[in-house]
C-alpha cells in the first residue's frame, strides 16, 4: 500500500506523536504491514527536486496512491486561492495540491482535528482562512466537498485529536491496508469508531472522585475536575485513558481538563479552558445522555455520601489518606 503524506498548515504534532508508537515502532509496524510511504515531509530523506518528481508521477498516474494522508488544515487565503501555504519548490498551493491528488487516492485521512475540521490554526479571527479537508468547524464541506468521496468509496476518514493519539494513526493505516475498514465503522463526523466509540471519561484515573462529586478547585489538586475546572471527559470522544500515550500518560493523568480535542470546534469552547461555566451553579457541559435533573439528584446524594478519605484526598496535591486510612469514628 502506497502512502503519501502533506505536511499543511499545523504545528507537525501530530507526526510528533506518531513517532511515539511503540512495541514495535511506527518504521517497523508500516514496515511489516507492507505500507511504503512515498514521501513524508520529516520522515523521509527525498527532498526538492526528488520530492517534485514524486508528487509528479502521483499526479500522473505513473505511481498508484492508495493512501493520501494531510497533516495540518488546508489553508484557503487569500481570497480563496490558497497562495498563503504554497508546497515549496513547486509553485502550486497546498490547497491545489490536495484538490488533485485526493481523487486519485483510494483513501483519503485527516491526520489530527486541524486536518478534520480546521483545528488550532482556525481560531481567532482566521484570517488565513484554515479549514479541514472535509469539514470547516462543524459544517461539512472543506477544502473537498462535503460528498467527497475516495475510490474506495469511502469519505474522509478523520483521525482527529490535537495531537492524535499515534495508536489511532497506526490502526487506522493497518485497517486500510486490510481493507477492514468499511463506512459502518465511522462514527458520523468520519472518526474511526475504534477509538471515537470511547469517552475519555472511560478508564479516567479521577473516576472514584467523579462518583462522589468531589472536585478539585485548582489544577494541582487531584479531584474531579467537571464541576470548577473544565473537563470535558464525559462528552469528549477517545479512548485516551484506556491506552494512554506512552502506556501511562493522559491529559486527565496529567492533572490538565480534558477539552474535547477530538471534536469540531473545540480550539474555540467560548470560556477559559480551565473553567466550568454554570448556570444557576449547575455546570452547562454535564454528561450528554444524562438529563440534568437526574444528575443533580445523583450530585447531591454522592455529595452527601462522600467518605472523609476522598474528600481530603480531592482537595489536595497527593494522596493525603490511603485506602483504610481513615480513622474517623
Amino acid at each position: 500500500m502506497n502512502m503519501l503524506w502533506l505536511q499543511s498548515a499545523g504545528c507537525g504534532g501530530c507526526t510528533m506523536s506518531l513517532l511515539c508508537a511503540e512495541g514495535p515502532n511506527v518504521f517497523e509496524l508500516l514496515a511489516d504491514a507492507g505500507i511504503e510511504t512515498l514521501w513524508h515531509p520529516s520522515l523521509s530523506v527525498e527532498t526538492g527536486g526528488e520530492v517534485r518528481r514524486i508528487l509528479a508521477a502521483v499526479e500522473a498516474g505513473e505511481i498508484p496512491l492508495d493512501v493520501l494522508c494531510v497533516e495540518g488544515s488546508v489553508v484557503t487565503g487569500p481570497r480563496g486561492t490558497g497562495r498563503y501555504h504554497m508546497l515549496a519548490g513547486t509553485g502550486r498551493p497546498m490547497l491545489d495540491w490536495i484538490g488533485a491528488l485526493a481523487p486519485l487516492a483510494r483513501d483519503v485521512v485527516a491526520v489530527g482535528s486541524c486536518a478534520a475540521f480546521g483545528g488550532i490554526t482556525s481560531a481567532g479571527g482566521n484570517p488565513a482562512g484554515a479549514i479541514g479537508l472535509a469539514y470547516d468547524g462543524k459544517l461539512p464541506g472543506g477544502a473537498l466537498p462535503g460528498d467527497f468521496r475516495a475510490r474506495s468509496g469511502r469519505p474522509v476518514i478523520n483521525i482527529a485529536g490535537c495531537p492524535t493519539h499515534p495508536d489511532w494513526i497506526t490502526e487506522t493505516l493497518l485497517l486500510l491496508a486490510d481493507d477492514r475498514l468499511g463506512a459502518e465503522d465511522l462514527d458520523p463526523l468520519g472518526r474511526p469508531r475504534f477509538f471515537a466509540d470511547h469517552l475519555v471519561h472511560h478508564g479516567c484515573t479521577k473516576n472514584e472522585f467523579y462518583e462522589y462529586k468531589a472536585s478539585a478547585r485548582e489544577l494541582s489538586e487531584i479531584g474531579c475536575m467537571m464541576e470548577h475546572l473544565g473537563c470535558v471527559g464525559t462528552q469528549a470522544h477517545g479512548d485516551c485513558n484506556i491506552r494512554p500515550w506512552n502506556g501511562s500518560g493522559s491529559c486527565t493523568r496529567g492533572n490538565y481538563p480534558c477539552i474535547n480535542c477530538t471534536a469540531p470546534e473545540f480550539e474555540e469552547p467560548r470560556h477559559p479552558f480551565t473553567e466550568t461555566p454554570t448556570i444557576a451553579g449547575i455546570p452547562v457541559g454535564l454528561p450528554s445522555d444524562m438529563p440534568k435533573a437526574w444528575f443533580m439528584a445523583l450530585a447531591s446524594l454522592s455529595k452527601a455520601a462522600t467518605p472523609r478519605r476522598i474528600d481530603t484526598n480531592a482537595h489536595s496535591d497527593r494522596i493525603r489518606i490511603p485506602p483504610g486510612g481513615d480513622t474517623r469514628k
